[in-house]
């Protein structure tokens, strides 16, 4: 099964506006909010990103929210509910 995963941050506006966009079209995400300098790490080792949100579907990197809308524009993100 698809897995959608979304790092997040508290307190950032794109973080909710890329989950409100993945709950609006259906998208069923696991999100890991940031909390520790190990997190982050991580995140920056797996995507060479130092921002989020950072979306990933399966072990790819769709980006940030940016890049999440783009592909809703053109898919209205069926791609991510694999329909």
């Amino acid at each position: 099964m698809a897995k959608v995963l979304i790092y997040t941050a508290q307190n950032c506006s794109y973080c909710r506006a890329a989950k409100d966009l993945l709950k609006a079209r259906g998208v069923e995400f696991e999100e890991i909010l940031l909390e520790s300098d190990q997190q982050w790490d991580e995140l920056i080792a797996r995507s060479g990103m130092k921002t989020v949100p950072q979306i990933f579907y399966n072990d790819s990197l769709i980006g940030g929210f940016t890049d999440l809308a783009s592909l809703d524009k053109k898919t209205g993100l069926s791609t991510l509910r694999g329909t």
